[in-house]
Protein backbone atom coordinates (compact mmCIF):
# COMPACT_ATOMS: atom_id res chain seq x y z
CA UNK A 1 0.00 0.00 0.00
CA UNK A 2 1.17 3.21 -1.02
CA UNK A 3 0.14 7.16 0.21
CA UNK A 4 1.11 10.12 -1.04
CA UNK A 5 4.18 12.50 -0.06
CA UNK A 6 2.50 15.84 -1.14
CA UNK A 7 -0.69 17.92 -2.61
CA UNK A 8 -0.66 17.64 -6.67
CA UNK A 9 -3.03 19.04 -8.31
CA UNK A 10 -3.78 18.78 -12.20
CA UNK A 11 -6.07 20.92 -14.38
CA UNK A 12 -8.23 19.77 -17.17
CA UNK A 13 -10.19 21.75 -20.35
CA UNK A 14 -13.09 19.57 -21.81
CA UNK A 15 -15.17 20.89 -24.04
CA UNK A 16 -15.28 24.74 -21.82
CA UNK A 17 -15.58 22.45 -18.80
CA UNK A 18 -12.26 23.09 -16.05
CA UNK A 19 -11.88 20.10 -14.09
CA UNK A 20 -9.46 20.90 -11.43
CA UNK A 21 -7.76 17.79 -10.13
CA UNK A 22 -6.35 17.31 -6.49
CA UNK A 23 -4.58 14.13 -5.06
CA UNK A 24 -3.12 14.66 -1.17
CA UNK A 25 -2.92 12.28 1.67
CA UNK A 26 -5.44 12.81 4.40
CA UNK A 27 -5.53 10.68 8.27
CA UNK A 28 -8.96 9.95 8.04
CA UNK A 29 -12.83 10.72 6.16
CA UNK A 30 -12.87 14.23 9.06
CA UNK A 31 -9.83 15.46 7.90
CA UNK A 32 -11.05 14.91 4.12
CA UNK A 33 -14.60 16.14 4.82
CA UNK A 34 -12.89 19.58 6.49
CA UNK A 35 -11.00 19.58 3.08
CA UNK A 36 -13.91 19.34 1.08
CA UNK A 37 -15.36 22.15 2.56
CA UNK A 38 -12.30 24.49 2.63
CA UNK A 39 -12.51 23.57 -1.38
CA UNK A 40 -15.94 24.47 -1.61
CA UNK A 41 -14.82 27.80 0.14
CA UNK A 42 -12.01 28.59 -2.37
CA UNK A 43 -14.26 27.70 -5.35
CA UNK A 44 -17.72 29.52 -4.55
CA UNK A 45 -18.60 29.25 -8.43
CA UNK A 46 -18.04 25.80 -9.40
CA UNK A 47 -20.91 23.66 -10.37
CA UNK A 48 -19.01 20.24 -8.49
CA UNK A 49 -17.02 19.24 -5.87
CA UNK A 50 -16.81 15.79 -6.58
CA UNK A 51 -14.31 13.51 -4.05
CA UNK A 52 -13.18 10.16 -3.21
CA UNK A 53 -11.72 8.68 0.19
CA UNK A 54 -9.66 5.58 1.04
CA UNK A 55 -8.34 5.86 4.29
CA UNK A 56 -7.79 3.25 6.74
CA UNK A 57 -10.37 1.01 5.89
CA UNK A 58 -12.40 3.96 5.10
CA UNK A 59 -13.78 4.64 1.53
CA UNK A 60 -16.33 7.04 -0.01
CA UNK A 61 -17.16 8.66 -3.56
CA UNK A 62 -19.12 11.61 -3.52
CA UNK A 63 -20.90 13.17 -6.64
CA UNK A 64 -22.27 15.92 -5.62
CA UNK A 65 -25.04 16.95 -8.27
CA UNK A 66 -23.13 15.20 -10.99
CA UNK A 67 -25.32 12.14 -12.47
CA UNK A 68 -25.15 9.19 -9.61
CA UNK A 69 -21.83 7.14 -10.58
CA UNK A 70 -20.34 9.76 -13.29
CA UNK A 71 -17.50 11.15 -10.57
CA UNK A 72 -16.99 9.75 -7.28
CA UNK A 73 -17.15 6.36 -8.03
CA UNK A 74 -14.45 6.29 -11.35
CA UNK A 75 -12.59 8.48 -8.77
CA UNK A 76 -12.91 5.92 -6.13
CA UNK A 77 -11.68 3.18 -8.94
CA UNK A 78 -8.41 5.27 -9.85
CA UNK A 79 -7.07 5.28 -6.27
CA UNK A 80 -7.95 1.63 -5.22
CA UNK A 81 -6.57 0.66 -8.60
CA UNK A 82 -3.11 2.57 -7.33
CA UNK A 83 -3.12 0.92 -4.27
CA UNK A 84 -3.47 3.99 -2.14
CA UNK A 85 -4.68 4.15 1.37
CA UNK A 86 -4.73 7.55 3.57
CA UNK A 87 -5.61 9.43 0.46
CA UNK A 88 -8.28 11.58 -0.93
CA UNK A 89 -8.67 12.57 -4.30
CA UNK A 90 -11.19 15.93 -5.39
CA UNK A 91 -12.14 17.28 -8.65
CA UNK A 92 -13.66 21.04 -8.49
CA UNK A 93 -15.47 21.15 -11.78
CA UNK A 94 -16.69 24.70 -13.52
CA UNK A 95 -18.93 24.21 -15.81
CA UNK A 96 -18.69 25.39 -19.25
CA UNK A 97 -22.02 25.23 -21.11
CA UNK A 98 -21.70 21.84 -22.77
CA UNK A 99 -22.87 18.68 -21.37
CA UNK A 100 -20.67 15.61 -21.64
CA UNK A 101 -22.75 12.80 -21.15
CA UNK A 102 -22.08 10.17 -19.16
CA UNK A 103 -19.39 8.47 -20.62
CA UNK A 104 -17.80 11.81 -20.93
CA UNK A 105 -18.56 12.51 -17.23
CA UNK A 106 -16.65 9.18 -15.92
CA UNK A 107 -13.84 9.95 -18.45
CA UNK A 108 -13.08 13.70 -17.05
CA UNK A 109 -13.05 12.12 -13.68
CA UNK A 110 -11.34 9.38 -14.13
CA UNK A 111 -8.43 11.49 -16.20
CA UNK A 112 -8.04 14.54 -13.69
CA UNK A 113 -7.55 12.09 -10.97
CA UNK A 114 -4.98 10.20 -12.88
CA UNK A 115 -2.96 13.06 -14.10
CA UNK A 116 -2.70 14.06 -10.29
CA UNK A 117 -0.88 11.08 -9.62
CA UNK A 118 0.64 10.68 -12.93
CA UNK A 119 3.08 13.30 -10.65
CA UNK A 120 2.28 12.73 -7.63
CA UNK A 121 5.21 11.13 -5.50
CA UNK A 122 4.17 7.65 -4.02
CA UNK A 123 5.77 6.71 -0.28
CA UNK A 124 5.07 3.41 1.53
CA UNK A 125 1.26 3.77 3.86
CA UNK A 126 2.11 3.09 7.15
CA UNK A 127 -1.17 2.62 9.32
CA UNK A 128 -1.38 4.29 12.50
CA UNK A 129 -2.94 3.71 15.45
CA UNK A 130 -4.48 5.79 18.01
CA UNK A 131 -3.62 4.95 22.68
CA UNK A 132 -4.49 6.20 25.83
CA UNK A 133 -2.33 5.27 28.57
CA UNK A 134 -2.73 6.26 32.18
CA UNK A 135 -0.02 5.96 35.17
CA UNK A 136 1.63 7.25 38.09
CA UNK A 137 2.95 10.96 37.80
CA UNK A 138 6.33 9.47 38.36
CA UNK A 139 6.42 7.86 34.76
CA UNK A 140 5.25 10.75 32.48
CA UNK A 141 8.84 12.21 32.10
CA UNK A 142 9.83 8.36 30.69
CA UNK A 143 6.38 7.57 29.01
CA UNK A 144 6.90 10.68 26.95
CA UNK A 145 10.35 9.45 25.84
CA UNK A 146 9.07 6.67 24.76
CA UNK A 147 6.07 7.62 22.97
CA UNK A 148 8.52 9.67 20.73
CA UNK A 149 11.47 6.96 20.11
CA UNK A 150 8.72 4.33 18.95
CA UNK A 151 7.42 7.66 16.11
CA UNK A 152 4.45 8.39 17.82
CA UNK A 153 2.95 12.13 18.38
CA UNK A 154 1.54 13.17 21.39
CA UNK A 155 -1.71 14.55 21.31
CA UNK A 156 -3.94 15.31 24.47
CA UNK A 157 -2.50 14.92 27.99
CA UNK A 158 -4.87 14.96 31.19
CA UNK A 159 -3.17 15.38 34.70
CA UNK A 160 -5.87 14.23 37.77
CA UNK A 161 -5.19 11.05 40.37
CA UNK A 162 -3.14 9.80 37.04
CA UNK A 163 -1.47 11.38 34.24
CA UNK A 164 -2.93 10.18 30.55
CA UNK A 165 -1.24 10.66 27.18
CA UNK A 166 -3.16 9.94 24.18
CA UNK A 167 -1.08 9.84 21.33
CA UNK A 168 -0.75 8.40 17.82
CA UNK A 169 1.98 6.45 16.62
CA UNK A 170 2.20 3.82 13.95
CA UNK A 171 0.52 0.53 14.51
CA UNK A 172 3.50 -1.49 14.18
CA UNK A 173 4.68 -0.12 17.53
CA UNK A 174 2.07 -0.54 19.48
CA UNK A 175 2.61 -3.71 21.65
CA UNK A 176 6.06 -2.98 22.11
CA UNK A 177 4.98 0.51 23.38
CA UNK A 178 2.65 -1.51 25.62
CA UNK A 179 5.01 -3.52 27.03
CA UNK A 180 7.71 -1.41 27.89
CA UNK A 181 5.20 0.57 29.66
CA UNK A 182 4.33 -1.99 31.82
CA UNK A 183 7.83 -2.71 32.61
CA UNK A 184 8.46 1.00 33.71
CA UNK A 185 5.33 0.99 35.91
CA UNK A 186 5.32 -2.73 37.18
CA UNK A 187 2.00 -2.81 36.06
CA UNK A 188 0.45 0.11 37.10
CA UNK A 189 -0.97 1.42 33.44
CA UNK A 190 -4.39 1.67 32.15
CA UNK A 191 -3.92 1.43 27.98
CA UNK A 192 -6.45 1.26 25.59
CA UNK A 193 -6.30 1.56 21.99
CA UNK A 194 -8.13 2.80 19.02
CA UNK A 195 -8.96 1.59 15.81
CA UNK A 196 -5.68 2.18 12.95
CA UNK A 197 -6.16 4.37 10.23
Amino acid sequence: MYSLARPVTSVLEIRKSRFIGCVEPVADRAAAQLRVDELRAQHPGAAHVCWALLAGGHSAAVDDGEPSGTAGRPMLEVLRHQQLDGVLATVVRYYGGIKLGAGGLVRAYTDAVAQALASAEKIEYIPHQTVRCSLPYAHEGIARQLIAESGGELGDVEHCQTVTLTARLPATASDALHEQLLSVTRGELEWETFCSE
